[in-house]
């Protein structure tokens, strides 16, 4: 299964946090954007986030795929005080794509699969976009929902 994820971070050091991610992906990874400076988004006042995406390809179940990205917040001390507040670590899923490139939606209480807020936010669009120019989401392609889109983000 091929899986997008959005990996965010403001609080200690931003970049480690980002980089744990990558390194606990490192032998599936297919690709990994660039960092992105990206204003906080929520209306909850916080320092400016750093966001990557990576394209993984795994072999865990969606839920198992879940678990692990709870543990790698868990180990950055990941505290849920406040929705859309600071974080050492966030890990999303954005989207998961079957063996012959099909979405694969998932609707659980524990996991909504593609991501319901994605197509409203230029920082999972425009790093998305820069390592797979083709990427759909929902069935309609990225780079159109991200023309939609006026929100400010800065490769670093």
């Amino acid at each position: 299964m091929r899986a997008v994820l959005l990996t965010g971070s403001n609080l200690e050091d931003s970049r480690a946090h980002l980089a744990s991610v990558e390194k606990d992906f490192a032998d599936e990874l297919v690709a990994a954007s660039r960092i992105y400076r990206t204003a906080p988004w929520g209306g909850v006042d916080q320092d400016d986030f750093l966001n990557q995406i990576l394209i993984v390809d795994v072999a865990e179940t969606p839920h198992e795929l879940l678990a692990r990205c709870q543990r790698l917040e868990q180990d950055a001390h990941r505290v849920r005080e406040v929705r859309w507040g600071p974080r050492t670590l966030d890990v999303d899923i954005v989207a998961l794509y079957g063996d012959g490139g099909e979405e694969i939606t998932v609707d659980t209480p524990e996991l909504t699969v593609p991501h319901p807020r994605a197509h409203e936010r230029a920082f999972v669009l425009v790093p998305w976009l820069e390592v797979d120019r083709g990427a759909r989401l929902g069935g309609r392609g990225v780079d159109k929902l991200a023309s939609k889109l006026d929100d400010e983000v800065t490769p670093l």
